[in-house]
Parts: C-alpha cells; structure tokens; sequence
C-alpha cells in the first residue's frame, strides 16, 4: 500500500504542483521541498524500517513471574479520522497517513474546503489507489466535518488551530477516542547579541515567509538584542528584495494568502508599530507584501494571536532573562527558534523554555527531519509524529504475558501468613 501511494504521489507530481498554485501560488519549488519531496521520504523511511518496526518486543519478566515470557505487540487501533488543513494541503494529509497505513489502520481522510484543487486532487489519488473500505475521502466543510465527529473512531489525527483542537477534544471525550492535536501558536524567534547576523537574517526571512507566512512553524515574532537590532533589521530587508524581488507580487516564489477573511484578518494587524518593510495589501489579488514591523509591545494586537501570515512584528530585549520571562509567561509554542554563538545559553534555550520543537540557528528545518517527533507541548497540541513516530502515535502497544503451567508458586494464593509475607517481600524487594 505504502509503494502504491509512492508512485500515484510520483505520477501525480504535475497535478500537485497545479493545484497548490492554484490554491496557494506555491512555486514548483515549493510544493516539491515543503509538500512531494517530504511525503515521498516519509514513505522511503517507513518502507525501509516498518518491518522492525510491527516485530513483537520481548521485554524482561521479574522472578515473581516466574516461568514466563513477556512480550509487547503494537497492533493498529483500527478505524482512523485524519482531519488536514488547509496550508500544505497535500504533505499534512498524507504523512498522518502514511503512519496510518504502516500501522496496520483504515483511515478516512478530511481535506480542507479552503484549498479545494488540493482536496479533489486528494481524493482523486485515493480513490485510484486503495480501496473505498481502507483509506477514503470525504470532501466538504463544517457540516461534513461535524457529521464525521459524531461518529466513533479509533482514533483522531488533527492539525489546525487551537480553537478547533478544542471542539475535536470534545467531540472526541464523548467516544474516549484517543486524539493526536497538532496545533500552533506564537513561535518566538530570538536573536542574541552574538549571533551570526547576515546568516541569521537569512533563514529568518525563508522560514517566515515560505508559504506566505501561513506555515504553523514559522516565526510569528522577532525578540533580539538591541546591540544587533538595525544591523539586523537591515540585513532582513535585503533579504526580502533578493529573495521576492523589488515588487514581490510578481515574484513566482512569494504565494498568496488562502482566502478573503484571512486576508482581511491580518491586514488589521498592520495597524501598529512602524511598517519598516511591505505593508502592502491587495485584496483582489490575495496578495500581502513580506512585511515587518518594528517597535511592537507585547500589549500590541498582534501578539495576543498566531498570525500566520507573511507578517514578522519585532521586539528588543537588553537581557536574556526578559525573554525567558516573556516566553514563559505565555501559552508553550510549538516551535522555538534561537540565533547564538553562546553555548551556554543555547543550553539555557532547550533546558529551561519548555516548547514543542527547538531549532538552533535554523527555522523551520526540524518539521523536515523523520527522525525527529514532530509535535506540541500544552496549548500547541499533543502527541507525535514523523517515521517511527508515526507508527507508533497510530498503533496500540499491547502488552502480553505469557505463563508456563509447569510451575504454579503456592504462596500468592490464600489463606496468608507471615512466612507468605516474607517470601513476597523477598520477591518485591
């Protein structure tokens, strides 16, 4: 099954690449590097591990049980809904389903109405290649969706927003389906007064505006020191002309944002600060400049949401610890980014400011990386996933015990006495 969604994802490459332009203005680029290119080494990694993977473990057994084996089978829970989004229409549908089918489940699939190229595409491809009763699509909006969350699952496979997580949760208690939320929030990105300016700005302006911003990994805010701040600032403005060009709207490799609300949405968010860099709205053309805006206070609107959008608000700091402070008094985000040459405080980082994903001197690379889990901490959901990752969020663990009859030891049983006492405390330590 895995090798057949290879090569349909393999045959279909032109038609992915049609369809994500049309919904998102991706470039061919970009919907190989951010959607094909990691759904096809998703399936390499499972199709190379898998059969390590569903082998049975045999664990240890204390004397108590003695003579026994112990064992632990993953199994697949069963009957699975994968709820996708709308922002990488194609890759966060399909790699939740990849680990779905490695474990052994039947799945339904609900795309995203917001990218409807993407989701008949979707459904087209599955349809093609497995089997109504394995794996199938249902298209549609909140109507469907609701319809499917009445029904009981096995389990529930979500990526979107925090808000929604919250109906999926309560949809779900009422079946005690176990759920997999992989939501966002305000991933902070940090720059420090030793930090490699021209790099940093570099992969700051990428990881924000790949995808137009609408990325749930992306930096949606800029904390760094004030010592480095304009030369900063300077070289991220470069950055987005060499990058987009002088007009980035007639730029092949700058999308556009999905639809007329989210547009007008974030478009209220350019209301504060000062606009050093876009700022340009066009509503009839979906198109927001990459934008920057400086002398941002944490009391700003644009802080109290996850923006998700080509819009990048920045804030200094003098000393470290306001940023710890800062970061910590505020919802765990999902991703975590950190530009230093100082070690220690790198280590200070990952240690001491609890987030879903960390990246030193990176965005947004870890979602790329199977070997690493990809998932949220509190508000930014919870569970896993990615290769063996996701295997394991979509198969039960089932643990097996497995006695011999040629020994029965007589002191478990009653009537108890001290001497039974001495010899199960003997065995339990």
């Amino acid at each position: 099954m895995l090798t057949r969604l290879k090569g349909a994802i393999q045959r279909y490459n032109g038609d992915i690449n049609e369809a994500l332009k049309k919904d998102l203005g991706k470039s061919e680029f970009e919907s190989y590097a951010t959607e094909t290119g990691l759904i096809l080494e998703e399936i390499d990694m499972h199709l190379s591990h898998l059969s390590r993977w569903t082998k049975r473990k045999r664990v240890r057994s204390p004397l108590v049980h003695f003579i026994s084996k112990s064992f632990i089978y993953p199994e697949p829970y069963g009957r699975v809904l994968i709820f996708g989004t709308w922002n990488y229409p194609i890759q966060i549908n399909l790699i939740p389903l990849i680990g779905a089918i490695s474990a052994g489940n039947c799945a339904i699939i609900k795309p995203s109405e917001y990218t409807p190229h993407s989701s008949e595409l979707l459904a087209k491809i599955i349809t093609e290649i497995f089997p109504e009763e394995f794996v199938t699509v249902i298209q549609g909006g909140v109507e469907e969706s609701q319809y499917l969350l009445s029904q009981k699952f096995d389990l529930i496979f979500f990526t979107g927003s925090p808000k929604v997580g919250k109906l999926i949760l309560e949809a779900a208690s009422k079946f005690l389906t176990p759920v997999c939320l992989e939501l966002g929030g305000k991933s902070p990105c940090i720059v420090d007064e030793t930090a490699n300016i021209d790099l940093s700005a570099r992969r700051i302006i990428w990881g924000k505006f790949v995808n137009a911003g609408q990325t749930c990994i992306s930096p949606d805010y800029l904390f760094v020191h004030t010592k480095v701040k304009e030369q900063l600032l300077s070289k991220m403005k470069e950055y987005i002309k060499l990058f987009y060009g002088a007009d980035p709207s007639k730029s092949p490799d700058f999308g556009r944002i999905i639809n007329r609300p989210n547009l007008n949405r974030l478009a209220s968010l350019i209301t504060e600060g000062q606009v050093i860099a876009g700022g340009e709205v066009r509503a009839e053309d979906l198109y927001i400049s990459p934008t920057i805006i400086d002398n941002i206070m944490p009391e700003n609107k644009i802080m109290q949401e996850e923006i998700f959008g080509p819009i990048l608000p920045v804030m200094t700091y003098t000393n470290f610890q306001e940023v710890k402070d800062y970061v910590n008094s505020n919802p765990k985000p999902l991703a975590l980014y950190y530009f230093s040459e100082n070690r220690r405080n790198q280590q200070v980082v990952v240690d001491e400011i609890p987030s879903g994903t960390v990246c030193i001197n990176e965005t947004v690379m870890q979602f790329g990386n199977s070997h690493l889990p990809f998932g949220g901490v509190g508000n930014s959901g919870f569970g896993k996933y990615h290769g063996k990752y996701s295997f394991e969020t979509f198969s039960h663990f089932k643990s097996v015990l497995q006695k011999s009859t040629l020994v029965d030891l007589p002191f478990r049983y009653p009537p108890y006495n001290k001497t039974k006492l001495k010899i199960i405390k003997l065995f339990l330590g």
